[in-house]
């Protein structure tokens, strides 16, 4: 899946726009309208030569041709003429510019409202439909074409119900989220109603309008829950900026550059688990010192941003600044949370509103952020990995316990409900005495992805290393939090299909001092865009088995115990905290222990740092795992 936009929402003809698109940092372009003052289906052959060379020059891929094919209610014969005529432009289109993606309608535009929704629920009119469209049809399935319905002026109900009477392989929705999202489905069971969309779509459209603060009267659509569902379901369209400028005070140019900063803020690139839509109910907390909400800034807005609007929902923390080098990032966390934004810590660490600063830059950064932040008197939340290196993070807990400070590292998996039965499980015997753990995570990672922000990604000083530092550290850490500490380690590393410094394939063995051993392997190799990973753990008297992503979309857990398989733990055991945030409050409130504080970052970091060492010092041999600080 990839961000996308429509070339004409910039108001722009099409030599104009496509610069300012690639300057955003997007490789791909919808085409509809404002090219060379034409629609894409009008375009001539010669025309459509000089669009193509324009794409190239730019560095754009065209990702969907976004027509009004079929957009009318039901006409005669001479408007249906009319649309196969245009369905041939597109066809030349797709063929020159190298797209078979092409949004389209269904001859469904109902003006009456009696007939809203009927088309889900009503045989005769879907006959008439079909019998409408069965020519253009016909006519795309011969072309090679992949259609996408959108539910513009439909209901998403009607769009799957198309979609399903065609029956054509790789058809779909496009699905429009701004549209319809108030419908009866999407109200009786979100979770149910966006996994559906996801599963069903194979292009999807984001409007300004609910999906940036303040431009709609309506509550606001959260994107990142369903673009990680989408992610996870294995949706791997275009996610297509169709801004609508809903605010006329503001250039179209302008408003779709922020609507691209919400959709990238929003994009799924940290593991599942804090995002994804959960069918059970969320419960409701509420805190002793909310009167006296703990005061957070957030630096480094990439997933900072994300873990701002965290402290704004948590009970009992209130964000109360935002800040990061790059000014368009601050502006945008700023504008989305009410917020003052600065480019330069120091202007937080000089308030002393200011208790907490969240620390969220690169990994190669924490040390430095953290340790001005402590000096200065605040507490620290560090993002994971604790830091790329263990001499890195000593400093950090030196600096915190010499300050009378608190340090806290934000592996955010030890709040789940999930892992804290299997912790417990494990530590009440109830899988016999542990023998054997294995582990893998399979997700997609591009070149661009690596080359984002000054490229730090992949590199060893910036980001700790590769796929083991950055994205399986996650899993690194709940495995420890579960199994404790391994005495050696060794480890294998490649990289096989990056051009990057560090590894995107990592294999390990654990041992530990019982007999215990853990296989380990990660890659961000995968054809997939997913996050698909796979633990099982088994004992002399039960086993677990938890996989999630890839082939099996959303995550499912078992248990093997009394001789069967059950979806029940031994026992709940749910956290008592929402998150990192709401931890390190109830620490500075009411003096509750923190779930990872420094010392237990740096005993995960230490298992990481051993397999690096076996990687690359000691030819993948065993190494010992010196966990705590010396």
């Amino acid at each position: 899946m990839f961000i996308s936009i429509f070339s004409d929402e910039l108001a722009l003809d099409v030599t104009e726009a496509l610069p300012i698109i690639r300057s955003w940092g997007l490789t791909h372009v919808d085409f509809r309208s404002r090219i060379f003052g034409k629609e894409i289906h009008a375009l001539s052959a010669a025309e459509l030569k000089q669009l193509r060379a324009l794409c190239d020059a730019n560095g754009l891929a065209v990702a969907c041709l976004q027509s009004s094919l079929a957009k009318v209610h039901l006409p005669g014969g001479d408007r249906c003429r009319a649309e196969e005529q245009k369905l041939e432009g597109l066809i030349r289109a797709a063929d020159a510019l190298d797209c078979r993606l092409i949004r389209t309608f269904h001859y469904w535009q109902p003006q009456d409202a009696e007939l809203q929704g009927a088309l889900a629920v009503r045989p005769d009119e879907l006959a008439k439909v079909l019998e409408l469209f069965a020519p253009l049809a016909s006519r795309a399935k011969a072309a090679g074409l992949r259609l996408a319905f959108e539910n513009c002026g439909v209901t998403p109900a009607e769009a799957r119900t198309v979609v399903d009477a065609l029956g054509v392989k790789d058809w779909g929705v496009a699905w429009d989220v701004a549209n319809g999202w108030d419908c009866e489905e999407r109200m009786a069971d979100e979770a149910a109603f966006v996994r559906l969309m996801a599963e069903r779509s194979i292009g999807i459209h984001v409007k300004a309008r609910r999906a940036i603060p303040g431009l709609n009267p309506l509550s606001d659509i959260h994107y990142e829950p369903i673009l990680s569902l989408c992610q996870d379901v294995g949706f791997s369209g275009p996610v297509s900026i169709e801004t609508h400028n809903p605010d006329k005070t503001v250039s179209n140019e302008e408003m779709s550059r922020r609507l691209v900063n919400v959709i990238k803020a929003a994009w799924p690139s940290a593991a599942p688990g804090t995002q994804a839509y959960s069918s059970a109910p969320k419960p409701a907390v509420s805190r002793a010192w909310e009167e006296d909400p703990v005061r957070f800034v957030v630096v480094g807005l990439g997933m900072g941003h994300n873990r701002s609007r965290a402290v704004t929902e948590t009970p009992g923390t209130r964000l109360v600044g935002v800040c990061d080098l790059v000014e368009e990032r601050a502006k945008r966390s700023s504008d989305a949370f009410g917020v003052p934004y600065t480019l330069d810590i120091q202007e937080w660490l000089d308030k002393d509103e200011v208790e907490v600063v969240y620390v969220l830059t690169e990994t190669g950064r924490h040390a430095e952020i953290a340790i001005r932040a402590l000096e200065a008197g605040k507490h620290v939340i560090s993002t994971k990995p604790m830091e790329a290196s263990l001499e890195a993070c000593d400093r950090m807990i030196r600096t915190a316990e010499a300050n009378g400070r608190l340090l806290a590292v934000d592996f955010n998996r030890r709040f789940g409900t999930s892992l804290n039965a299997l912790k417990m499980a494990v530590a009440e015997g109830d899988l016999g005495r542990p023998l054997s753990a294995t582990f893998s995570l399979k997700i997609q990672r591009t070149m661009d992805y690596f080359r984002e922000n000054g490229g730090w990604r992949g590199t060893r000083r910036w980001d700790g290393g590769g796929v083991l530092s950055n994205q399986a550290i996650h899993h690194i850490d709940e495995i420890l939090f579960v199994l404790g500490i391994p005495e050696q380690v060794r480890c294998d590393i490649w990289t096989q299909d990056h051009d990057i410094e560090a590894e995107d394939l990592g294999t390990a063995v654990w041992r530990y001092a019982n007999g215990m051993v853990v296989t380990f392997t990660a890659t961000t190799s995968f054809p997939h865009s997913t996050w698909y990973s796979h633990l099982e753990i088994h004992g002399t008297a039960g086993a677990y088995y938890e996989v999630g992503g890839g082939p099996f979309g959303k995550p499912e857990t078992k248990w093997f115990q009394g001789g069967k398989w059950t979806e029940t733990a031994p026992r709940a055991v749910p956290c008592e905290w929402l998150n990192a945030a709401d931890n390190m409050a109830a620490a500075l409130r009411q003096g509750a222990p923190l779930v990872c504080d420094g010392r237990g970052g740096r005993r995960t970091q230490s298992v990481l740092d051993a397999m690096y060492r076996s990687a690359y010092a000691a030819a993948g041999g065993w190494v010992g795992v010196a966990a705590d600080l010396p």
